[in-house]
């Protein structure tokens, strides 16, 4: 009785891609929870909120976190069944370390922090802030989502090695843009720190115009650290791009696989009948 109960729960939570139609409802009924918290976060920034609504809002953030916490407490009494490989205390201690645990965990803290330690405002308003993390959920049940995570998984390698690229060339040109223009803006131009934002807005084209360079050399540098990030900036979204071709075309031809190779039938071009 203790194994079928939890494996009907597996069933119902699991995330693995295998759904059926108890999966999917509670698939459903997360995302609208979450999408329903996000909202009262933001809401929750606008003054004049009549005391009526935000004991609502209370009320909902309440049910919600209850709801989220036994999920929660749910994965991990059902994660032997996640990891059949490993014994069951060893089972949940991995299923407690994965990401969307740890998600889990983040977007539930908050609300019971202030509960079990004395927390000023400003600290309390940090925390819940953390609530957003809940969107996060989402990845569980998208597959758009579960898609990007498996891409980004991927071509993490490549994506690590390009992005140490862009931030080495973040440093130089911070450096080196401080060098030259010190003398001449010393109160813009401080330093490193300051260059660094001036290199991160050029270097992604974005240019605010906040910090500027004046001298000659100054310019010119920036012209170049701009021609660099049009090239060096795309090369992440390059990788990325690959990756989706590489993991659709392999989604494909497993989809392929799946199906029952069907017969090929022939038909009298007259008559309409099957031919042998």
């Amino acid at each position: 009785m203790y194994k079928k109960l939890r494996q009907f729960v597996y069933n119902v939570i699991r995330d693995d891609g295998e759904e059926n139609r108890l999966n999917s409802v509670f698939g459903t009924i997360i995302m609208v929870l979450i999408i329903i918290n996000v909202l009262l976060v933001i809401i929750e920034t606008f003054k004049g909120i009549p005391e009526l609504a935000r004991t609502v809002f209370y009320y909902i953030e309440v049910v919600s976190v209850i709801i989220f916490t036994v999920e929660y407490l749910l994965r991990i009494w059902t994660a032997p069944l996640k990891f059949p490989e490993m014994k069951g205390a060893l089972a949940r201690l991995k299923y407690m370390r994965t990401f969307m645990a740890v998600i889990d965990i983040l977007a539930i803290l908050p609300f019971y922090i202030p509960f079990a330690l004395p927390v000023n405002l400003m600290i309390l308003r940090m925390l819940r802030l953390l609530r957003l993390l809940r969107i996060m959920k989402m990845n569980r049940y998208t597959g758009a989502l579960v898609l990007i995570k498996n891409v980004i998984t991927r071509q993490a390698p490549q994506l690590i090695s390009s992005l140490f690229a862009v931030f080495l060339l973040l440093v130089l040109a911070s450096l080196l843009v401080h060098s030259v223009e010190y003398d001449a803006q010393p109160d813009v131009f401080e330093n490193a720190f300051s260059g660094l934002w001036w290199a991160m807005a050029t270097l992604t084209t974005v240019g605010y115009g906040d910090i500027t360079p004046v001298t000659a050399i100054g310019k010119f540098l920036g012209t170049i650290i701009a021609l660099l990030g049009i090239g060096l900036v795309a090369v992440p979204t390059g990788i990325i791009s690959a990756g989706f071709i590489e993991v659709m075309a392999e989604e494909k031809a497993k989809k392929e696989e799946k199906e029952p190779e069907q017969e090929t039938k022939r038909f009298c071009s007259y008559c309409g009948k099957e031919v042998g």
